[in-house]
């Protein structure tokens, strides 16, 4: 998952995921935004009903640092594209902000993929990192452009995730093997267990 996300998935990158064994769209850099349109772009990911609520993280202008440019008390945290790269906003359930906030903090540091989850892990079983007892969802937009006019994104794709740490087949009833346009399990077994929900392409 890049950013995170790593979803997906979810995150090598401060914004979480990559799409995880998604195909992606073509894309180019994009160019930097506003606060105004990081905020707007982001909440794009999220279902109509949530977006008054959602906390956006973003970009100052000029830094790289992944920092809090809205403020909301509902049940979403959503993550701003990051300059320069190309376009991806990821939005996740703020039961596994503990998870993700650490994943942030080690990238941080320098610590890298995959030991970034070898850390998380061993810190999810120790109880110094919490995971949801519940399902808890993530909705991801990457790819393609956006246009600040009409606050619309061009030729994105979507990437639903529903975090149910621990999942596995024999849990679940689903397969672990990816499934286009079928629900599967990524990372079957561990804490950040998901179920991938990625419209055929």
């Amino acid at each position: 998952m890049r950013r995170a996300l790593s979803l997906v998935a979810v995150v090598a990158t401060p914004a979480i995921v990559a799409a995880q064994n998604a195909k992606s769209a073509p894309a180019a850099p994009s160019a930097p935004l506003t606060e105004s349109q990081q905020i707007a772009s982001a909440l794009l990911a999220l279902p109509k009903e949530f977006r008054d609520g959602a906390k956006v993280l973003g970009y100052r202008s000029g830094s790289k640092e992944l920092v809090p440019i809205r403020e909301a008390a509902g049940q979403f945290t959503c993550l701003a594209t990051e300059p320069g790269k190309s376009f991806h906003v990821a939005c996740y359930q703020n039961s596994m902000e503990p998870f993700m906030l650490r994943g942030r903090e080690l990238r941080a540091q320098g610590v890298k993929d995959p030991q970034v989850d070898t850390v998380r892990f061993a810190e999810v079983k120790s109880g110094k990192i919490v995971m949801p007892k519940q399902p808890a969802a993530m909705y991801q937009l990457f790819g393609g452009s956006y246009d600040g006019a009409s606050n619309s994104i061009i030729g994105s794709r979507q990437l639903f995730v529903i975090y149910i740490p621990g999942a596995t087949p024999a849990s679940t009833g689903l397969s672990d093997k990816p499934l286009e346009g079928s629900p599967w399990i990524m990372f079957a077994g561990t804490p950040k267990a998901h179920i991938m929900l990625t419209p055929k392409m």
